[in-house]
C-alpha cells in the first residue's frame, strides 16, 4: 500500500493510493491510522471519500511524531567525502514536528544561514508501539517507508561538535510523499536507488542496500534508548554528494528547485525561496 497525508478544505486526512485517487481512510493523519492496532486491514478495505491524486497537496506523511530519529554516517562513501572513520554504533541526533515540510513544499531559506544544503534519506516510519525490540519485533514495527530531505544549515551545524542547531529549522524538512508498506519495495530491508537533484543535475546517488546499520538494525537500537510510537519517524542517512563536501562547496539558492526521490517510494520536489 501507498498512503499519505493529504491538506484538504476541512484538514488533513489519511489516504491510500488507489490507480488516480486517493481513498479516505477515517482517520486525520497517518499518526492517528498507525495508532491504531488494524490499521493494515482497515487501509485494505477503505471505501472512503477519493481525491484526486492529480494536484494534490501532501502534508508531511506524519505531521506530528513524538520523535523523528535521524542517523548521519550510514553510507561508507559519505563517511569517506567527510573523511571519518566507519563507526561501530549509530549517530543519532533528533528533529521535530515544526521542522517537517510536505513532499511539494516550498523550501523559506532562513536568512541567518547562507549555507543551506541537501541530504536525501530514506526514512522508517513506525506502525506500532516498541521497546528494546529484538530483530523480529523491530521489523513488525516498520509500517513503511518515506523520502526525507534532511536539508542542513552547515554553518550552523559546525558552529559546534553536535550537530541538532543545524538540522532542525523550522519548516525545512521534507518528507513524503507516500509511506509505502515493505511488500511492496522487497521487505523491511530494501535496496533502493537514491537520488538528489539541483534544477535538474543529480548531485547523489547509491543504493539503500549499501547502508551501514539497516532499518530493522536502526528500529532496535533505538527502541533500546526510548519507546518508538506509531508514527515515529527513523531517518537512516545520507550517501556522498552533499553540497557541503564539493570543491568548491555548493549550497541551495532561492529559486533552485530540489528533488529528492527514492525508486518506488516517489519524491519530494520543493522549491526554494526566500
Amino acid at each position: 500500500m501507498k498512503l499519505a497525508t493529504l491538506r484538504t478544505a476541512d484538514g488533513t486526512r489519511a489516504v491510500c493510493l488507489d490507480g488516480d485517487v486517493l481513498v479516505d481512510l477515517g482517520h486525520t493523519d497517518l499518526g492517528a491510522l498507525f495508532a491504531v492496532p488494524d490499521w493494515q486491514d482497515r487501509a485494505a478495505a477503505a471505501t472512503g471519500t477519493t481525491y484526486a491524486v492529480e494536484g494534490a497537496d501532501f502534508a508531511p506523511v506524519v505531521p506530528n511524531p513524538s520523535k523523528v530519529v535521524c542517523v548521519g554516517h550510514n553510507y561508507t562513501d559519505h563517511i569517506k567525502e567527510v573523511g571519518r572513520d566507519l563507526p561501530e554504533h549509530p549517530t543519532l541526533f533528533p528533529k521535530f514536528a515544526e521542522t517537517l515540510l510536505g513532499a511539494g513544499d516550498d523550501i523559506v531559506k532562513p536568512a541567518e544561514t547562507d549555507a543551506l544544503d541537501w541530504e536525501v534519506e530514506l526514512a522508517v516510519v513506525i506502525g506500532k508501539e516498541v521497546r528494546r525490540a529484538d530483530e523480529r519485533q523491530a521489523a513488525d514495527a516498520i509500517a513503511g517507508f518515506t523520502v526525507m530531505n534532511d536539508i542542513s544549515a552547515r554553518d550552523w551545524q559546525f558552529r559546534t561538535i553536535e550537530w541538532t542547531q543545524g538540522k532542525i529549522w523550522e519548516a525545512t524538512t521534507p518528507v513524503g510523499p507516500y509511506v509505502v508498506t515493505p511488500d511492496e519495495v522487497g521487505g523491511v530491508r530494501p535496496a533502493l536507488r537514491v537520488t538528489t537533484s539541483v534544477d535538474g543535475e543529480v548531485m547523489q546517488s547509491d543504493d539503500t542496500g549499501t547502508l551501514l546499520f539497516d532499518p530493522v538494525f536502526l528500529v532496535q537500537y533505538v527502541s533500546t534508548v526510548i519507546t518508538l510510537r506509531p508514527g515515529d519517524i527513523i531517518a537512516t542517512g545520507t550517501p556522498a554528494g552533499v553540497g557541503n563536501a564539493r570543491d568548491p562547496k555548493i549550497f541551495l539558492q532561492p529559486g533552485q528547485t530540489v528533488v529528492t526521490e527514492i525508486s518506488g517510494l516517489g519524491a519530494c520536489t520543493n522549491k526554494v525561496v526566500a
